[in-house]
C-alpha cells in the first residue's frame, strides 16, 4: 500500500526487512510509518489502515514511531484499537522507535505493558 498524498500522520504501509507485506503469516509484518502528531485530527486516518489492513488479512502490523513527535488519547486509542483488531483476527500489533514523549505517555498511562515499544522495527518484526 501506498500514501496517495501526503499529509502529517497519515500512514505508509511498506514491507519490513525479511518480511513481505502480503503475508498475514506468523512473523511476517506489514510496517505502517505514520509521521508528524499522532493526535484527534490524524489518529481516525491510523486506526482505518490499521482496520483495513487485518479486514484483509495481514494480521501483523508494525508501526514504526520513529517520525512521530506527539501523541495524545486519540493516538493511544487508535494503537489501542488496532492492538485489539489485530488480536481479534488472530495477529498481533507491535510500535517501534518510539521518542521520548511517546514512550512517557506509554508510562504514565502503563499502556507500556500492553503495548511495550520495541527499539527497532527489526525487532519488533522478529521478536
Amino acid at each position: 500500500m501506498t500514501q496517495a498524498t501526503p499529509a502529517p500522520a497519515t500512514p505508509d504501509a511498506t514491507a519490513a526487512p525479511g518480511a513481505p507485506a502480503a503475508s498475514g503469516a506468523p512473523g511476517q509484518f506489514t510496517v505502517l510509518n505514520p509521521e508528524g502528531k499522532l493526535n484527534l485530527v490524524t489518529a481516525p486516518k491510523l486506526k482505518a489502515q490499521i482496520d483495513d489492513l487485518t479486514a484483509s488479512g495481514h494480521v501483523y502490523v508494525a508501526i514504526d514511531l520513529e517520525k512521530v513527535t506527539y501523541i495524545d488519547a486519540s493516538g493511544l486509542g487508535a494503537l489501542i484499537g488496532g492492538l485489539k483488531a489485530a488480536r481479534t483476527a488472530g495477529g498481533d500489533l507491535r510500535i517501534a522507535n518510539a521518542g521520548v514523549q511517546i514512550k512517557a505517555v506509554l508510562t504514565l498511562t502503563n499502556l507500556d505493558r500492553i503495548l511495550a515499544p520495541y527499539s527497532s522495527i527489526d525487532e519488533a518484526c522478529h521478536a
